[in-house]
């Protein structure tokens, strides 16, 4: 796989990662076996993808521990990220609160480290921003997890640019996730698919600032891919409960969406997948985009978007690009 720079620390990692929350959390997993999420997560690696993302979150602690059982043997061929800030109320359904206190971050990446066994998180974000907590107190227990080694670089996951000028001040921020894809721009503050309050050009502070920008679900949560057409979703799957998966939704985006996506697919004889994860990687040499799969076929088309170059044609088709139905 083509390779980029993690450019805090000049790490090489590929230019596509590997979002681990799917094998524990939120989506119907169809009952795979734990042997299979292992070698899931094993084939991402050997594909390349060795910027593999979990948090404490996923799965109650479930995702961390399957992530350090399958790869622990292979630490020094992963950069891994995990998250704190943000835990499981409840696993089914799934609900979250918010917990940015110092004394929680201290707690919590002791109890990642076991998990994911290992003495050291590569990247370690703050999930979301406690609105109990100011941002000062819980960024800077953060930083204090820096100085103490267990953690060598931190992020903000689905903030603003203010808060992300916020922390910067105190410690650098070396990476913002957020969701962002070709149905969910709103990280930059532009495009025809912007959610509530802009958070300001994130993407652009951390091309300005020397961080990388991380999208989660770049393919859409599995729409983007044409692989859920006719799909319906058990109540315990997060989609279920989304607007834009709602039938009528899913309907009508099969051509507003998938329709553009496929042409440029077809042109390039790529997968859907892959354009859809292009598109986010054209963006700039800082963005490494995160998608996730359970399936070892969809994993080679994630991968395969490392080396795909999208035209100037390309772009402007997908960039049209108008769907119906809000993310939440």
């Amino acid at each position: 796989m083509r390779q980029v720079t993690f450019t805090p620390s000049g790490d090489r990692v590929g230019a596509v990662g590997f979002g681990a929350m799917g094998l524990s959390w939120v989506y119907d997993r169809y009952g795979l076996t734990e042997r299979q999420k292992h070698e899931v997560l094993r084939l991402a690696v050997d594909l390349g993808m060795n910027f593999v993302d979990t948090a404490v979150l996923y799965g109650g602690g479930a995702n961390e521990e399957l992530v350090g059982a399958a790869l622990g043997e292979r630490r020094d061929e992963v950069f891994l990220c995990s998250k704190t800030g943000l835990r499981a109320q409840s696993l089914e359904p799934p609900r979250t609160e918010r917990c940015g206190r110092p004394e929680d971050v201290r707690r919590s990446v002791d109890d990642s480290l076991r998990r994911l066994r290992t003495d050291v998180v590569d990247l370690y974000y703050l999930h979301r921003v406690d609105p109990d907590v100011p941002l000062e107190d819980t960024w800077g227990a953060m930083a204090e997890l820096v100085s103490a080694g267990k953690v060598r670089h931190l992020g903000l996951s689905e903030v603003s640019t203010e808060q992300v000028e916020r922390a910067h001040a105190l410690h650098p921020v070396a990476a913002v996730q957020s969701e962002y894809s070709l149905w969910t721009r709103n990280p930059d503050g532009s495009g025809p698919t912007a959610d509530g309050d802009p958070s300001g050009d994130v993407i652009g502070w951390c091309a300005e600032h020397g961080a990388v920008f991380v999208p989660f679900s770049p393919v859409g949560r599995g729409y983007l891919t044409g692989a859920l057409a006719g799909r319906t979703f058990s109540s315990s799957d997060f989609r279920a409960r989304n607007p834009r998966f709602d039938p009528e939704a899913m309907a009508a985006n099969e051509e507003r969406v998938l329709g553009p996506i496929r042409a440029v697919a077809d042109r390039h004889g790529a997968s859907l997948a892959a354009v859809a994860i292009a598109w986010t990687t054209a963006k700039g040499e800082h963005v490494l985009p995160i998608p996730g799969t359970t399936d070892p076929g969809h994993l080679r088309e994630d991968a395969a978007a490392a080396q795909l170059q999208l035209t100037a044609e390309d772009l402007a088709l997908l960039e049209a690009v108008d769907p119906v139905g809000a993310r939440y």
